[in-house]
C-alpha cells in the first residue's frame, strides 16, 4: 500500500503564486517525515494527500481514507464523543496508550494545548485511517507528553506523513524524509539528521560545481571578445573600402584569402565560442542552490533606563478551581529569566500576569503562546499599510528567518510559523526593553529556532523565556523559575 502523488498543483485564491508547482510524492507504509522552512507548502501538501482540499491540479491514488491532525490542537476531533462513549478493547487501548483521564473529554475546550493534542491523537487512532497526517504534533508539549505521543505514533501501521521541526521525533519514528528546497521537494532516506546531512552535502556540491560553471562561463566569455575582435579585424582586412585604385597587389591578396576561405576562419572560430558561451550558461543556470539566510537576526533591543523592568506583589491567581501561587517577582533591566513546567500548570497564566503588571514606561515586546485570528488580521493590515521604510525592516528580519517576504505581502495565507516571524519582527524593530516570549518556538522551523536562540543570548535587555525547549533554555537562563504542584494547585519557584 503506498500514497502517490502526481503532479499537484495548488494556489491559494488571490495569490499571485503557487503555493505548489507540479510537486511528485510517493508515501509508502511506514512514517514518512515533511521538513521545510515555514511557508513551504507543507500544511498543504499534507491538506492535499489527507484530502482536505483538491489541487488545482495532479491527481492522489488510490482513494484511500484518511485522518488529519492539524497544528492547532484546539481543533475539536469530529468523533470526539464516539471516542469518549466507546469503551471496548481499542477504546480502552488508546485511553491508557496516550495517558487520558475519562473527564477530559467532557471538557475538552478547557484542557491544556497538550492534553487537547493526546485526545485529537486517539481520536485519529480511533477513526482507523490508511492514511495518518500530523502536522505539528508536538507544539505546546512537555517532554514527558512528547514521549507519550511519540510512543502512540510508532503504533500506526498504515501512510504516515509527519510535518514537524521537532528533531528527536523525527529520527525516532521516520524512515524517510520530503524536503522542500525552495520550489521543489526532494525526498530522501532516513529522518532529519540524516535526510539534512545529505542535503547540506548536496548543497555544497552544487555550490562548487555553480562557481565551477561561473568561472568556466567567464573564461569562455574572454575567449569569446578576443575571437570577436579578431573576426572584425579579418573582416576589416577584407574589405577594398579605402584602397586606391591603383593598389592592384592588395586586391589580389583579399581576393585570394576569400577563394581559399581564409578570410572566414576567424568569424567561425567567433560563432563557435558563442554557441559554447550559450551553452555554459546554460548548464550554470542548471545548477539548482537554493536561497538562504544566516541564522542570525542582527543586534535588537535596548536596555530601561530603570533598573527593574517588572515588579509583582506575591498573589494567587484563580481560573476557574485552578489556582497559582506567585510570589513577589523582580525582573532587572537584563535579567534572563526562563520559566519552565509541565503542561497546564498556569505558566501563560503567570506570564500574563507579570505583563499586565510591567510599568507602562518598560517597552514590551509580548508575543503570547495563542495568537487568534483578530491578532493575524491586524498584524497582516498593519505589514500592507505601514511605511516604506517600516515594511522594509519589518521584512527583513523575516528573510533573515528563512521565509520569503513575498509570501507574506501576497496574501492572507500565511502559516503559523510565518505569522509568529511577522510578529516577531514588527516588535523587535521598536527596540524593546523587555521581550516576553511565551512558547516563541512553536512552528518555527529549526533555523528560524537557531536564529531566535542567538538573538536572546544577546539580547541586551531583560527577557521572559517560557519554554519546552531544553537546549534553548539552558542557553538563554539566567534565572531560573519553574511550576511545582499537583493537580490544579500550583505555584512558581524560583532557583
Amino acid at each position: 500500500m503506498q500514497l502517490n502523488l502526481s503532479h499537484i498543483s495548488y494556489t491559494y485564491p488571490g495569490a499571485s503564486f503557487p503555493a505548489l508547482d507540479s510537486i511528485n510524492a510517493v508515501f509508502p507504509q511506514g512514517w514518512t517525515g515533511i521538513i521545510g522552512d515555514n511557508g513551504c507548502g507543507k500544511t498543504t501538501l499534507a491538506l492535499i494527500a489527507a484530502r482536505q482540499i483538491a489541487p488545482i491540479s495532479g491527481s492522489i491514488t488510490p482513494s484511500l481514507y484518511a485522518s488529519y491532525c492539524s497544528q492547532d490542537a484546539s481543533v475539536t476531533p469530529s468523533n470526539l464523543y464516539e471516542l469518549a462513549d466507546n469503551w471496548s478493547h481499542e477504546g480502552r487501548h488508546l485511553r491508557e496508550l496516550l495517558g487520558i483521564d475519562e473527564e477530559w473529554f467532557w471538557r475538552y475546550e478547557t484542557l491544556s494545548g497538550g492534553q487537547q493534542r493526546r485526545i485529537q491523537i486517539a481520536c485519529a487512532l480511533f477513526s482507523a485511517p490508511d492514511v495518518l497526517v500530523m502536522d505539528e504534533p508536538t507544539n505546546d508539549l512537555d517532554s514527558e507528553t512528547r514521549t507519550i505521543i511519540k510512543e502512540a505514533l510508532a503504533s500506526f501501521k498504515g501512510i504516515g506523513l509527519l510535518i514537524s521541526h521537532d528533531r528527536d521525533l523525527l529520527d525516532s519514528l521516520v524512515s524517510q524524509s520530503l524536503i522542500f528546497d525552495g520550489r521543489q521537494v526532494i525526498m530522501r532516506p532516513g529522518g532529519y539528521t540524516k535526510a539534512t546531512d545529505q542535503a547540506a552535502n548536496d548543497r555544497m556540491s552544487a555550490l562548487r560545481r555553480r562557481e565551477k560553471a561561473k568561472r568556466e562561463v567567464k573564461r569562455i566569455e574572454v575567449e569569446a571578445q578576443r575571437r570577436r575582435q579578431e573576426a572584425s579585424l579579418q573582416k576589416a582586412k577584407r574589405s577594398g573600402r579605402g584602397l586606391g585604385n591603383k593598389d592592384n597587389d592588395a586586391r589580389e591578396r583579399i581576393g585570394r584569402a576569400i577563394i581559399s576561405g581564409k578570410d572566414g576562419v576567424a568569424g567561425k572560430l567567433s560563432s563557435n565560442m558563442d554557441r559554447r558561451l550559450a551553452r555554459a550558461n546554460e548548464s550554470l543556470a542548471d545548477i539548482h542552490v537554493g536561497k538562504r539566510y544566516e541564522h542570525r537576526l542582527g543586534d535588537w533591543g535596548t536596555v530601561a533606563r530603570s533598573s527593574i523592568v517588572s515588579h509583582v506583589v506575591s498573589t494567587t491567581l484563580q481560573a476557574g478551581d485552578f489556582s497559582v501561587y506567585v510570589p513577589e517577582l523582580w525582573i532587572d533591566s537584563t535579567d534572563h529569566v526562563t520559566l519552565s513546567g509541565r503542561n497546564g500548570t498556569g505558566k501563560s497564566l503567570v506570564v500574563h500576569y507579570i505583563v499586565e503588571s510591567t510599568s507602562p514606561n518598560i517597552k514590551v515586546a509580548y508575543i503570547p503562546q495563542g495568537i487568534g485570528k483578530e491578532e493575524r488580521e491586524r498584524a497582516l493590515k498593519m505589514l500592507r499599510n505601514c511605511t516604506p521604510d517600516k515594511r522594509g525592516r519589518i521584512l527583513s528580519v523575516v528573510a533573515h528567518l528563512n521565509s520569503d517576504p513575498e509570501r507574506l505581502l501576497d496574501g492572507s495565507e500565511v502559516s503559523p510559523g510565518e505569522l509568529r516571524k511577522l510578529l516577531l519582527a514588527e516588535q523587535l524593530i521598536d527596540d524593546p526593553n523587555f521581550l516576553v516570549l511565551d512558547e516563541p518556538t512553536n512552528h518555527l522551523d529549526i533555523g528560524s529556532i537557531e536564529a531566535l536562540q542567538n538573538l536572546l543570548v544577546r539580547f541586551p535587555g531583560a527577557v521572559l523565556l517560557v519554554s519546552h525547549d531544553a537546549a534553548l533554555l539552558d542557553a538563554v537562563s539566567e534565572i531560573k523559575w519553574s511550576m511545582t504542584g499537583s493537580e490544579s494547585r500550583w505555584q512558581l519557584e524560583i532557583y
